[in-house]
């Protein structure tokens, strides 16, 4: 019997599994891609009596394949915190879903697990923008300012690694960063001693200051939104900028577009800190759109599409 293991490729969906793995090891096939790239149970090529982890992908945007699977037989274990849709009531599947919003998938791991693994929980919210419940997670573990500062770091890397609308634009494939994590039960030592993290750490700082030197094409109130060039760097850099907005303007709305090379726009939101609400309810409204509440987003948003969705995102977040 053959088991899988399927994540989104970034923070959350790394330090999900790597929870996991570390409290239960086990043999399995890693599934998994950029962050954007969420419809990952059709790639499995599960048989009867073989089994699947399913972490931090929306259940929605995945049910056609999920019943699949367990329509042949496969037990589906399922983490996420994204607008599941009706979840199946299925004796082969065991789903832990929670779509709040300070709720992450490494922090529903870390319930599960009853906080075995929970430096890891921490980067992971961390990751996912979570400041509070990370900073929470982190007291419980007596852990001081500098030392919380440390794994924040790692989750802001690991999370701007994961950016991209393909494969190619990310800097290190989310597989071989799991496979490196794998030996490393301590993230403490994992962030100090691979190089490969100083690596995406200095892109990401040059992509940030790319961003920064842009001016945002709506900007009000409530609500600010930029498009970014056709570039890589503008392409990974949109959800470590967006969070970097959302933390410098908590009462104000983010979304950053940029062109998708099919004629549209790839789109990521962010709702307010102060009231974080609202960012999957506004995607949803498109095709391909979808996410949390929090933040959230659109895989191809049609040119002709822009001016609508900028008076829903205005009217959205007023």
């Amino acid at each position: 019997m053959t088991h899988f293991d399927v994540f989104n490729g970034d923070a959350d969906g790394l330090c999900a599994l790597q929870q996991l793995r570390l409290a239960a090891p086990r043999t399995a096939v890693l599934v998994t891609g950029a962050k954007r790239d969420i419809a990952l149970l059709q790639r499995v090529p599960a048989e009867p009596g073989d089994s699947v982890t399913a972490l931090d992908i929306s259940l929605d945007a995945n049910r056609a394949a999920l019943m699949a699977l367990l329509e042949r037989d496969v037990a589906v274990e399922y983490f996420d915190h994204h607008y599941p849709g009706d979840v199946p009531a299925h004796p082969r599947l065991d789903a832990h879903i929670d779509c709040a919003p300070d709720v992450c998938t490494g922090i529903l791991v870390d319930r599960h697990l009853g906080g075995t693994q929970r430096a890891w929980a921490v980067v992971a919210a961390y990751g996912d923008n979570l400041i509070e419940p990370a900073r929470r997670l982190a007291t419980s573990l007596g852990l001081d300012e500098a030392r919380r500062a440390e794994l924040r770091e790692l989750g802001e890397n690991l999370a701007y690694n994961a950016y991209g609308d393909s494969e190619t634009d990310l800097i290190v494939h989310p597989a071989e960063i799991c496979r490196i994590m794998r030996g490393y039960a301590d993230p403490f030592r994992f962030a100090g001693d691979e190089g490969i993290l100083r690596t995406i750490s200095d892109s990401r700082r040059a992509d940030l200051e790319s961003a920064r030197s842009t001016r945002p094409s709506t900007d009000l109130p409530g609500a600010a939104m930029y498009l970014l060039p056709d570039a890589a760097w503008s392409r990974r850099v949109r959800g470590a900028f967006g969070n970097e907005l959302a933390r410098e303007y908590p009462d104000r709305a983010h979304a950053l577009l940029t062109p998708d090379g099919h004629g549209g726009y790839t789109v990521s939101v962010r709702a307010p800190i102060a009231r974080p609400i609202g960012a999957d309810a506004l995607c949803r409204q498109f095709t391909s759109g979808g996410g949390r509440a929090g933040a959230a987003g659109i895989n191809h948003l049609p040119a002709d599409g822009l001016d609508a969705f900028r008076l829903r995102f205005e009217r959205a977040f007023p």
